[in-house]
């Protein structure tokens, strides 16, 4: 008997092979099909494989049943609640914001009206606000509007780098065990109360800063920045927007440094791990790869502080001495919106009068927004 197993066989014909397989695929896909469409009956639809074994396919998979579509559309009642939850708690914002707004503006159009400038008036009069005559008043924002941008600048110039260093130092730089002690001490400094703040800078900064002041006017007081005139705060107090500034960098810091360096660390190991391999030093890594991957985030955590500096109350109310000039001086004093409607809670018992210093609220929310609209295109843009 001859042994069929030890027979070779014949080689076949490579486009017979090809031309067997597109069959094969072709009866394989022919059966699917035939058991998808079978499924609304009784069959069980059937998968065919190359060497024709079929093998039943689970009805939620199989296309055309009848209760498949409608198993994945349906919503369980915990999902339904966290989706109402979630879409209540948006809501909410958005109301309580244009509440705000809403506020603002019914109870500035009354003190508007009686504005003896009018609306020009109040984007253009720099003098002394008058409100003792509730039918003529005398009120405007130049000079408010002025300190505050020129406080919370000086602030972002001197916190913005010390933060970006801070932050790469935490994310790339400092030993393990220094990361979270050090992390946990400049998120402290975010937890200060704010009159700790103005008291330090009162008592503290602005005296310590007399000589370094003497030394800045001496060197450069012909400069507009650094001039001085009769009526400035002593340098002895230091209380002056350059204390301000310094202050308000203080406060702002940690909420830079923070934002920055937990994007930093998101950076991809692969980006640090491949630029190190083509023989980068650490700070080849950290500026070819981690700065232009944390910029965004970095920008927004500056915008975050800018916000915190326009807002701030209480440490400028005890660090700047007021005044209702603005001469472009750091060396002098100033009036910001927030510590301009501080000054006059006591007024606030009269309606009119309150709505003169609710309208430079108004100003300072509408500047909020800004700020945040200037920050989302900049990080849109980077992105």
């Amino acid at each position: 008997m001859a042994d069929y197993n030890s027979t070779p066989r014949e080689p076949r014909d490579p486009r017979d092979a090809a031309a067997a397989g597109s069959a094969a695929d072709a009866g394989s896909a022919h059966a699917v099909s035939a058991g998808s469409h079978s499924a609304a009956g009784t069959a069980t639809p059937v998968r065919t494989d190359d060497n024709h074994a079929q093998t039943p396919v689970p009805s939620s998979h199989a296309k055309g049943t009848a209760d498949g579509p409608q198993r994945r559309g349906v919503k369980r009642p915990g999902d339904r609640v966290f989706e109402f939850l979630s879409t209540a708690s948006a809501a909410l914002i958005t109301i309580f914001i244009a509440a705000i707004g809403l506020f603002l503006i019914l109870r500035a159009v009354p003190a508007l009206n009686n504005n003896a400038d009018g609306l020009l008036g109040f984007f253009t009069y720099s003098g002394p606000w008058d409100t003792a005559n509730v039918k003529a008043m005398h009120f405007g924002i130049p000079n408010l509007l002025a300190a505050t941008v020129t406080m919370s600048l000086l602030a972002l110039i001197i916190a913005m780098p010390i933060a970006l260093g801070i932050a790469i130092f935490l994310s790339n730089y400092a030993p393990k065990g220094l990361v979270k002690p050090m992390g946990y001490l400049v998120d402290m400094l975010a937890a200060v109360p704010s009159i700790v703040y103005g008291l330090w800078g009162w008592l503290v900064l602005g005296p310590f800063l007399a000589k370094f002041y003497d030394w800045l006017h001496g060197w450069a007081g012909n400069f507009f920045l650094f001039e001085t005139y009769s009526n400035s705060p002593s340098f002895a107090t230091g209380r002056n927007m350059f204390t301000g500034g310094v202050v308000l960098a203080v406060m702002i810091l940690p909420i830079i440094a923070a934002t920055a360096r937990e994007v930093f660390v998101q950076t991809p190991k692969g980006h640090i791990e491949s630029a190190l391999a083509l023989g980068a030093t650490r700070w080849e890594v950290v500026r070819m790869t981690v700065l232009p991957f944390g910029l965004s985030g970095y920008i927004s955590g500056a915008m975050l502080g800018l916000g915190r500096a326009l807002g701030e109350t209480m440490a400028l109310y005890m660090v700047v001495s007021p005044s209702t000039e603005f001469r472009f001086s750091l060396f002098d004093g100033g009036t910001t919106f927030a510590t301009a409607i501080a000054n006059a809670a006591p007024e606030f018992n009269n309606p009119t009068k309150a709505g003169a210093y609710i309208a430079a609220g108004l100003v300072l929310f509408f500047l909020t927004f800004v700020v945040n609209a200037i920050a989302r295109a900049m990080v849109s843009k980077k992105s």
